[in-house]
This record gives structure tokens, C-alpha cells and sequence, in this order.
């Protein structure tokens, strides 16, 4: 095991703090393609055990359970469907995770809302705006309490329900990794799928894992950081309505759709991240602040207090802003400061 001198220079502070930093070793990187998206996990092994093989099958039987992109899938098949006795173990657990994050939200979260996530042309079938006339027809479909299950099986206590876990699916994708690393005794890692995250333990140069949050803005470089956050032990996910929508009749038609009126959430709130015991929980909650919008986000953050925020926001004059609850501000920075 390796030791550095590492020199920290603190604000109104002339000298250096110097502080011996354990150095890990048998840094292993991994990278593939899942759920529409890219996977990049880093952990450290004294073995350097490469587990690409064993992940990938477990991504293959994740997507088999929860994707509306196969047709087969579990999700799929139940969506056709009135019922579905569950064969793989993973419908469950996002089925427990959306009903708890459904009731704390006050319904800002529901996955049953895929029904107006399709009509407004971000499904399986793409980015094409369909007939709004139809919104009001869907509205009724809408609500999770219409969906009953146990731990055999799943039902729709209303027909025409439709589930959609793209809200949640890709947090609780790296929170199934994070558990299979853990399971094989590796305690320090990072774990990404499609910009969500779950940090353990350290990274190489024994400091916690930092994750950058992009500059929300339409023309802005993807790899622009407006701020940066230490992972201590903590999942993390990030919402935003910058980059994933498209333009029809010159009207901007973002992807967080409100499940209260059906329609494409139109407010200050520019990006939400949020921090939480588990990636699927962050990736949930951080999706309902978008719906809620800046007010409503900061105020939930305060009466449930078992996960942290970070806001970035237009004020009333049009002015980029930033908020960051209490217990989340010792482990950020800002790059330009």
C-alpha cells in the first residue's frame, strides 16, 4: 500500500495543511452500452478481478424485467396485460421503491404517467408530438394507487394502466450493480449508468469519488461543471429539462411530463440533483422536484430531511441560480471559485 504527502490550501489560509493520503491500488475500469445508454464503472481490487461478464448478463436480465424497449420484457408483457406473476427478481423492488417515493412526493412521482410520456413523443416509439386532444382521455389513467401487488405477482386495478420505470429504472440499474461489487467484497467504488451514479468508499488516491453537475443550458458543452459534489456512501442523480426535448411549432416540449395536468412541466427549475441511501431513490425524487418545480423541491427537502438537493434555477429577472440543502453544502465546490 502506497502513501502520499498531499497539500491542502484552505480559504484565508497562507501555508498548506499537509495530510498523508493512503493510495489504493488495482484501480479496475469497466464501460459498456445498457438501457439506451452508456455504463462506466470504476472500483478498486487488489485482485483487479474483471466482472464486465457477470454484469453485462445481470444488465441483460435487468432490461428482460423492466424495459419498455423489448417487447417481452415483464414490464412489457404487463403493460398488455390486467396481471403478472413476477419470474425475475427485479419488478418488485422498483414496484416498493415507486409506491413509498409516489406517497412521499404527494404523486409527483408516478410511474403510471407513461401513457401522456408516449402522447407527448417520448416512448419507445420517439420524439414526435401526437394529438394533445387526447390528454384528457389519459388523465384518469393516471395514479399508482391503481396498481396493486404483493410478492408474487402485480395488477392493475384499473384497465389501460401503463407503467413507465424510465424515471427510476436507470438508478436502481446502478444500485443492482453496486450490490452484486459489494457482494464480491470490493469496498471502494463508483458505479454510472447514463450520468446516475452510487459511490462507496474511496477512489485511487484515497479521497471520496467527485462527481461534476453540468451547466443546465440548452448550448452549453456537455462536459461544462457548474459545481462539483464528494459522494461519501450515497447515490446520486441528476434531472433536467436543458437537453432532452425537442421543438414543435417553435414551442420548446420538455420530457418531465406533470402527472397533475398531462402536460410538459413549464417553470424555473433547470436541473435537480439529489442525494440519497440508494441511486433509486435519488433518480425518483429528483424527477418529482422537476415536476414540483424550485419552492415545492426545497420544501419537501425540508419536512423529509433523509435526502439532500442541489437546485439550479432562473429567478423571476432570468438569473442562473443555485440552492443547496444544509447537510449537502460540506461535500460541494464550485470549479471557478
Amino acid at each position: 500500500m502506497l502513501v502520499a504527502i498531499v497539500y491542502l490550501y484552505r480559504q484565508n489560509q497562507e501555508k498548506p495543511v499537509e495530510k498523508i493520503v493512503e493510495i489504493k491500488t488495482g484501480k479496475v475500469t469497466l464501460a459498456g452500452n445498457t438501457m439506451g445508454t452508456s455504463y462506466r464503472i470504476v472500483y478498486l481490487d487488489n485482485q483487479e478481478r474483471d466482472f464486465k461478464n457477470e454484469i453485462d448478463s445481470i444488465l441483460v436480465l435487468f432490461n428482460q424485467s423492466l424495459s419498455t424497449y423489448i417487447p417481452d420484457s415483464e414490464l412489457s408483457v404487463f403493460n398488455k396485460s390486467d396481471s403478472l406473476v413476477f419470474e425475475l427478481p427485479y419488478f418488485l423492488p422498483v414496484l416498493e421503491a415507486s409506491k413509498l417515493i409516489y406517497e412521499k412526493t404527494s404523486g409527483a412521482f408516478d410511474p403510471t404517467v407513461g401513457p401522456l410520456v408516449n402522447l407527448w413523443g417520448f416512448g419507445p416509439e420517439g420524439p414526435h408530438l401526437k394529438d394533445s386532444i387526447n390528454i384528457s382521455n389519459l388523465l384518469p389513467l393516471v395514479g399508482f394507487n391503481n396498481v396493486e401487488f404483493n410478492g408474487e405477482m402485480v395488477k392493475k386495478l384499473k384497465s389501460g394502466i401503463y407503467l413507465d420505470f424510465s424515471a427510476v429504472a436507470k438508478g436502481y440499474g446502478v444500485d443492482v450493480i453496486s450490490d452484486f461489487l459489494i457482494s464480491k467484497g470490493i469496498e471502494n467504488l463508483l458505479v454510472e449508468i447514463g450520468g446516475e451514479l452510487f459511490a462507496k468508499g474511496v477512489n485511487e488516491n484515497g479521497e471520496l469519488w467527485k462527481i461534476g453537475v453540468n451547466r443546465p443550458e440548452d448550448l452549453g458543452r456537455a462536459d461544462e461543471l457548474y459545481s462539483i459534489i464528494a459522494l461519501d456512501n450515497k447515490g446520486m442523480a441528476t434531472s433536467g429539462n436543458y437537453r432532452n426535448y425537442y421543438e414543435a411549432g417553435g414551442i420548446k416540449i420538455s420530457h418531465t411530463i406533470d402527472p397533475f395536468t398531462g402536460k410538459p412541466v413549464r417553470h424555473g427549475l433547470l436541473s435537480a440533483t439529489v442525494l440519497a441511501a440508494d441511486c433509486m431513490t435519488a433518480d425518483a425524487i429528483a424527477t418529482a422536484l422537476m415536476v414540483m418545480g424550485t419552492e415545492s423541491a426545497i420544501a419537501l427537502q425540508d419536512k423529509e430531511k433523509d435526502f439532500e438537493i442541489f437546485l439550479i434555477y432562473n429567478d423571476d429577472a432570468g438569473e442562473m441560480q443555485s440552492f443547496a440543502s444544509e447537510g449537502l453544502k460540506p461535500f460541494l465546490s464550485f470549479p471557478h471559485e
